[in-house]
C-alpha cells in the first residue's frame, strides 16, 4: 500500500496492477512449458539418438566403407583424391575402417582446378583465384549390392595471389585453398549421407 499525497489514510494499490502481474507470470509459464515440450521433439543430427530401425546416424556412418578415389597420378586431382578420402574416413569413422561394413561409398568423376576471380588492372594478371573441386558419389548397400543413394557435390575456396615474384607463397596459398575446399566437400558429402539416413531420400 502507499500513503496519499495529502497525508490521509493509506490507499490500496488498484487490483488492475495485481491482475497485470498475474497475467505476465502466467504468460511466462506458458512459454516455458511450450519450450520444454518442443525441446523433446528435437535431437542433434549426429547424436546417439536412434533412427526408426534403432541405429543412430553416427552408427550408420561407422558402417560405411570408403573405397579409394581414382585419379590420374601426377595431376592436381591425385592429391585431392587422397586428401578427400582421408577427410571422409576421419569425419565418418573417426579415422578407422569398419570391421563389418554395411555400406560402400564410391567417389567418382573427381575434378580439381582453378578459376580466375579477379584481375589486377595495372598488370592484367590474375590477383585472386578460386580452387574448385567436384565429385559424384554413390552409396551401395553391401548385402544387396543395391545403390541406395546417388548424388554429386562441389566445393570452392578462394585465394589471393601475392605476386609473380613470390612463387612459394603463391603455391602455399593455392595448397591451403585446396585443403579448405577438400574439407568443405567432405562435410557436404557427410551431410548428404546424414540426410539419407534420417529421411530415407
Amino acid at each position: 500500500m502507499k500513503r496519499s499525497a495529502g497525508g490521509g489514510g493509506p490507499v490500496l494499490i488498484g487490483g488492475g496492477q495485481k491482475t497485470g502481474i498475474s497475467r505476465r507470470v502466467a504468460s511466462i509459464a506458458v512459454v516455458l512449458g511450450l519450450g520444454a515440450l518442443s525441446a523433446a521433439c528435437f535431437q542433434p543430427l549426429y547424436g546417439r539418438g536412434g533412427l526408426a530401425e534403432g541405429d543412430s546416424v553416427r552408427d550408420k556412418f561407422g558402417a560405411i566403407e570408403i573405397t579409394d578415389i581414382a585419379a590420374r597420378k601426377g595431376t592436381p586431382a591425385s592429391r585431392v583424391a587422397v586428401a578427400l578420402r582421408n577427410a571422409l574416413v576421419s569425419d565418418l569413422n573417426g579415422g578407422a575402417n569398419p570391421t563389418a561394413p554395411l555400406y560402400r561409398l564410391n567417389i567418382g568423376n573427381l575434378s580439381a582446378g582453378k578459376g580466375v576471380l579477379g584481375i589486377d588492372v595495372a598488370t592484367g594478371n590474375a590477383d585472386s583465384e578460386l580452387e574448385q573441386i567436384s565429385v559424384t558419389f554413390t552409396l551401395t548397400e553391401i548385402a544387396t549390392n543395391k545403390v541406395v543413394l546417388s548424388d554429386s557435390s562441389f566445393a570452392t575456396a578462394s585465394l589471393d595471389i601475392p605476386g609473380s615474384v613470390q612463387i612459394f607463397a603463391e603455391q602455399r596459398a593455392a595448397r591451403n585453398a585446396e585443403d579448405r575446399a577438400t574439407e568443405v566437400l567432405a562435410q557436404n558429402i557427410k551431410n548428404r549421407l546424414a540426410s539419407y539416413f534420417v529421411a530415407g531420400t
